[in-house]
C-alpha cells in the first residue's frame, strides 16, 4: 500500500528503471512498403519501458516503441538523460519534460530524441493518475467512458484476401466497429479487388477504412481515390509521404472520402503543418511517436480548434484513453500484438473500446515481458535503475547509476555514484 499522505504537496522521484525488450510477431508483416520495396517485412517490435517511483511509494509505467530499426537508440537516449529526474517532484510533468528536453537539447525535439522521453512523460501521467486512484481520461478529463474502435491487424497484405475475409468476420463477432485494410500494392488493380471483396463481405453497414502506407505519388492517389469513392469508406488513410501536406491538402479538398495521415510524423511541428495546409479530416497522431502525452495533448487541443477528427495510431493501451479526452467522436485502433506484453485486456462489445476502471493505465508488465527483457539482455544492457545513493533525493550528486546486464548466469556489473557504467 502507498506511504500515508505527506503533509507537503511535493513527492519526489526517488527510482527510475528503464527497460528495452523486443516483441516477436507470430507471422512477418508486410503493408505497402514491402511490396514496393521500402522495407522488409516487419518480424519484431522493439519497446522501451519507463518505471518511476517516488519517494512516497507510488509508480508509474509507460512505454514507446519503434518498428524496425530505432529501439537502441531510444534506449540509449534515455539512460543518458533519466538521471534529470531524480528529486524532481513527479506532479510536475511540463516542467520535467522541458528538463529533459534541454537535457538532449542537441539532438533536436523530434525523433528519438523525444521518443525516449515519451516513455517517461506517458509513466509520470499513469503515476498521477494512480496517486489520484482515477482512470488516466478521468484524471484528464473524460467526453465518453468507450471510443469507436476498428482493426488493422487482419487487413495486411501478406494475408490473402479469404483470410482478410475471415478476421474481419471474427473481429466483428469480438465487438469491434470497423475493419481497415492494407492497400498502396505497385498494381493498383489488385487494391481494387481486394477492396471490394472485403465490402462485398461486410455489407454496407459497416465502418471500412484502406491505408496505403505512404505508396501512392499525387496523381496516383487522384485517380484511386477517385475510384475508392463507390465503397463509402470512412478514411483513406497515408495516400501520399507523411510529409507531403500540400499535397495532402489537394488531395482532401478534391474528394469527398475524407483523407487521414499523421502517425508517421514525430513532432506536434510537424502535425502543424497538416492543419495549416488542411491535409486532413482525420488527424492520426501517435503519442509515444511525438513525445509522449505532453505534446500529444498541445496537439489535440490545436486539431479540435481546427474542427479535425481524430484517430490515434496503434498504442490503443495509451490511446484509449487519450481519445476518451477528445471533444470529437474518435476512433482507436485495434491490435492484438501487444496482448502478450500485459496481463489485462481492454473490454471490447458493441463496436467500441471502453475505458477500463482501473488506476492510470490499467495495465502491468506480464511475466513474458520480462522473460523478453532478460533475453534481450544478452545483446545489450537491458535495465538502467537511477536513484539516489543518500537521504536527499534532490542532492545534486547523489545518484547511483546501475546498468545491469543478464545473461544466463544472472551476472551484474555496476558503476556507483559516478554517473558513468562501466564497460560490458
Amino acid at each position: 500500500m502507498p506511504a500515508e499522505a505527506p503533509t507537503t504537496l511535493a513527492d519526489r522521484i526517488r527510482h527510475v528503471k528503464l527497460s528495452t525488450l523486443t516483441l516477436p510477431l507470430d507471422t512477418p508483416i508486410s503493408d505497402a512498403k514491402v511490396l514496393t520495396g521500402r522495407q522488409k517485412p516487419m518480424t519484431e517490435i522493439v519497446f522501451l519501458f519507463a518505471e518511476v517511483s517516488t519517494e512516497h511509494d507510488h509508480h508509474g509505467i509507460g512505454f514507446s516503441y519503434s518498428k524496425r530499426a530505432g529501439g537502441p537508440a531510444q534506449y540509449a537516449h534515455a539512460r543518458e538523460i533519466a538521471d534529470n529526474l531524480i528529486g524532481e517532484d513527479a506532479s510536475d510533468i511540463g516542467k520535467i519534460y522541458a528538463k529533459l528536453l534541454w537535457a538532449g537539447a542537441s539532438v533536436g525535439r523530434s525523433g528519438v530524441a523525444t521518443q525516449a522521453i515519451a516513455a517517461i512523460d506517458i509513466a509520470l501521467y499513469d503515476l498521477k493518475a494512480k496517486r489520484a486512484g482515477l482512470p488516466l481520461a478521468k484524471l484528464l478529463g473524460a467526453y465518453r467512458d468507450s471510443v469507436q474502435t476498428y482493426n488493422t491487424s487482419g487487413g495486411f497484405l501478406h494475408a490473402p484476401i479469404e483470410e482478410v475475409k475471415e478476421r474481419a468476420t471474427q473481429s466483428l463477432a469480438e465487438g469491434i466497429g470497423g475493419i481497415k485494410i492494407k492497400v498502396g500494392q505497385p498494381d493498383s488493380s489488385i487494391d481494387l479487388a481486394r477492396v471490394t471483396a472485403v465490402r462485398e463481405h461486410l455489407g454496407d453497414g459497416v465502418p471500412l477504412m484502406v491505408d496505403a502506407n505512404q505508396q501512392w505519388d499525387r496523381t496516383t492517389a487522384l485517380r484511386f481515390g477517385r475510384v475508392l469513392e463507390q465503397f463509402d469508406l470512412v478514411w483513406i488513410e497515408e495516400p501520399l509521404d507523411a510529409y507531403d501536406a500540400e499535397g495532402h491538402g489537394q488531395l482532401a479538398a478534391a474528394l469527398d472520402t475524407p483523407i487521414a495521415t499523421g502517425e508517421m510524423l514525430s513532432s506536434v511541428a510537424e502535425h502543424i503543418a497538416l492543419i495549416e495546409h488542411r491535409s486532413v479530416d482525420i488527424i492520426q497522431p501517435d503519442a509515444p511517436r511525438i513525445g509522449g502525452i505532453t505534446p500529444f495533448l498541445r496537439l489535440a487541443a490545436l486539431a479540435d480548434q481546427a474542427n479535425l477528427q481524430l484517430a490515434p495510431h496503434f498504442a490503443m493501451e495509451i490511446h484509449l484513453h487519450l481519445a476518451a479526452t477528445y471533444p470529437r467522436e474518435p476512433w482507436v485502433e485495434h491490435f492484438e500484438w501487444l496482448n502478450p506484453l500485459f496481463n489485462e485486456r481492454l473490454e471490447i462489445r458493441d463496436g467500441r473500446m471502453w475505458l477500463p476502471d482501473r488506476p492510470g493505465l490499467g495495465f502491468t508488465l506480464s511475466e513474458q515481458a520480462y522473460a523478453w527483457v532478460a533475453i534481450v539482455g544478452r545483446r545489450l544492457p537491458p535495465r538502467l535503475w537511477v536513484e539516489p545513493a543518500g537521504p536527499d533525493p534532490a542532492g545534486p550528486s547523489a545518484v547511483d547509476l546501475g546498468w545491469r546486464s543478464h545473461d544466463s548466469l544472472g551476472l551484474e556489473r555496476h558503476a556507483r555514484g559516478t554517473g558513468r557504467p562501466l564497460p560490458i
